[in-house]
């Protein structure tokens, strides 16, 4: 039985294809983003099963399946919050919570093995996809950051966040003042937390406020150029493969 393993961190991605070959899996590609997994989807031979990681390094991994039709069945590899996790035991195979254990993992290869059906009639689909992390991003997000700036406690609403953004190491808040204040949070981490209705991630290193938006232009290589109301810091560039999905963001 052949397996596909999707998942950003390649120590990780590694260690499942070690445990999955003890399984009598025969792993035939590990990928690393979305980009490259839609790529390799368009121009291979789909396996029967998928070991699929939610977040990814250029997003989420359900982008895949709005740029290609996979009728594979997905095994989530994730370390999602228990809360989105109920949504996805719903219609997955199953999901293995990282460090992924190897009981468990055997656990859910068999379940799989066992209950295998026909193609189309048992596996997971692009809109269930959508609909169970509609049903994850149900929840409340963040109202406010406490930043301590010397001995003293800032505290920023969510609405006067212009932008986030990250350099040498760092992730910054930036204001609609003007201000950049250093945060303890990583831009993965802070993507997660915000409205997505609010917040899109342009980039690996820029998550912009629709609010804050003053003009959009037409960049090189089809890509975009985000004009903000407060940030000259930085040329913001909504990379090529988020141009689609900002601008379905936009409405």
């Amino acid at each position: 039985m052949q397996a596909v393993i999707i998942e950003d961190e390649k120590p990780s991605a590694r260690r499942l294809n070690r445990m999955l070959n003890g399984l009598d899996l025969e792993v035939v590609s590990m990928l690393h983003s979305v980009t490259e997994a839609v790529e390799w989807f368009k121009n291979n031979e789909h396996p029967e099963l998928i070991f699929l990681d939610i977040q990814l390094s250029d997003g989420l991994s359900f982008e895949i399946f709005e740029n290609v039709e996979i009728k594979s069945a997905i095994i989530f590899t994730t370390a999602y919050d228990e809360y989105a996790l109920k949504a996805f035991k719903l219609n997955s195979v199953d999901y293995l919570l990282k460090p992924i254990d190897d009981e468990e993992l055997k656990e859910a290869v068999d379940k799989f093995r066992s209950n295998r059906v026909e193609k189309d009639s048992g596996y997971i689909k692009a809109e269930d996809i959508h609909k169970m992390f509609q049903r994850s991003n149900q929840r409340e997000y963040k109202k406010r950051f406490t930043i301590q700036v010397g001995q003293h406690l800032k505290i920023f609403e969510v609405n006067d966040v212009c932008c986030f953004y990250s350099e040498n190491k760092g992730t910054y808040l930036h204001t609609n003042s003007d201000r950049s204040y250093l945060l303890d949070l990583s831009l993965e981490k802070l993507e997660k937390d915000l409205d997505p209705e609010k917040f899109f991630k342009i980039s690996r290193k820029f998550i912009v406020n629709l609010n804050a938006i003053k003009d959009i232009i037409s960049y090189s290589n089809l890509r975009l150029e985000v004009k903000l109301d407060c940030f000259n810091k930085h040329q913001l560039i909504v990379s090529r493969e988020r141009v689609k999905l900002f601008k379905e963001w936009l409405g």
